[in-house]
């Protein structure tokens, strides 16, 4: 587990750089007290939590703003555990921000303008630039670029939190497209076990459903084309600084064809060295109906 501190200059980016690190694996925690570091590092410590944990911490705190404090905290941990990524950029850039924004400087109060609040922050934070371990001017950054700086400077030699995480979602058309969905692939070309009588109750997490679709000829052409578009695209969209990669995978119902190619695409993308979770979003509101029609259809048969 590694602590890194977001601090720097009002308007230098630390809520994008948050959210970034949030959508790579860490576990964010905006606008502590400096004076509350040490406890917070103590608790996701104590938690032995997996995720690494970014703090963001700047004048925003007001009074209670110490650079002092947050120092303490760089000495009284291991080397390495805790490190600051310091936000900056020069004047005219954050003024500019100030007013697209039309925000408050943390700093500004009646009398004191906007510039004035800037040098007294940077003169308040000057202890934590020089202490930093990561320094990095946003001036003229768009915020796709300042993403990938961070992933340059601070995650570089990480495992895992820099891959794209891939959702897979099979899903039935007669109740919508998923809306999050970032490709979607209709199945419903391929034969139809709801037909066949003596499989139609079970669903393509079982044999003789999975075992069916997958015995197909359409089939493997399939997902052959489809493993080979996956496998192109996924560099592509990590390229483009993309972390979150949603795959539809529908058919009529949800709960036979497509979940079985969704099983299918997750193991092989696996096999791969990916990141995936397969979750049908369809599956059991198809098997509740199977199971209303067969009381409606047996309470007719008694009447």
């Amino acid at each position: 587990m590694r602590f890194l501190i977001v601090t720097g200059m009002s308007g230098a980016g630390k809520t994008s750089v948050l959210r970034h690190l949030e959508d790579v694996g860490y576990l964010c925690m905006d606008n502590l007290p400096p004076q509350l570091l040490n406890q917070a590092v103590r608790l996701c410590d104590k938690m032995e939590t997996e995720k690494n944990i970014a703090l963001g911490v700047d004048t925003r705190s007001g009074a209670m703003f110490d650079a002092q404090a947050i120092l303490d905290v760089l000495d009284q941990n291991a080397e390495g555990m805790v490190s600051i990524l310091f936000l900056e950029a020069d004047h005219e850039t954050l003024i500019d921000r100030y007013k697209e924004t039309r925000r408050d400087h943390p700093l500004s109060c009646a009398g004191v303008t906007l510039e004035q609040a800037l040098e007294k922050e940077r003169s308040l934070l000057q202890p934590l630039r020089e202490r930093a371990q990561y320094v990095l001017s946003t001036a003229g950054l768009r915020t796709r670029d300042l993403c990938s700086r961070v992933d340059e400077i601070v995650l570089r030699g990480q495992d895992g939190p820099q891959s794209l995480r891939v959702e897979i979602m099979s899903f039935g058309f007669k109740r919508g497209i998923p809306r999050e969905s970032d490709l979607v692939f209709d199945v419903r070309f391929l034969p139809n076990p709801f037909y066949i009588r003596e499989i139609r109750a079970y669903t393509g997490l079982e044999a003789p459903v999975r075992d069916y679709v997958m015995g197909k000829e359409e089939t493997h052409a399939f997902l052959s084309h489809l493993y080979g578009m996956i496998d192109c695209l996924i560099p592509l969209y990590q390229r483009e600084g993309k972390r979150r990669l949603m795959i539809a995978i529908g058919c009529t119902g949800g709960a036979h064809r497509s979940v079985a190619i969704s099983e299918a695409l997750g193991a092989y993308l696996r096999s791969a060295g990916q990141t995936v979770n397969v979750t049908h979003r369809d599956i059991a509101l198809e098997e509740a109906s199977w199971s209303f029609r067969r009381t409606r259809q047996e309470n007719t048969a008694t009447e």
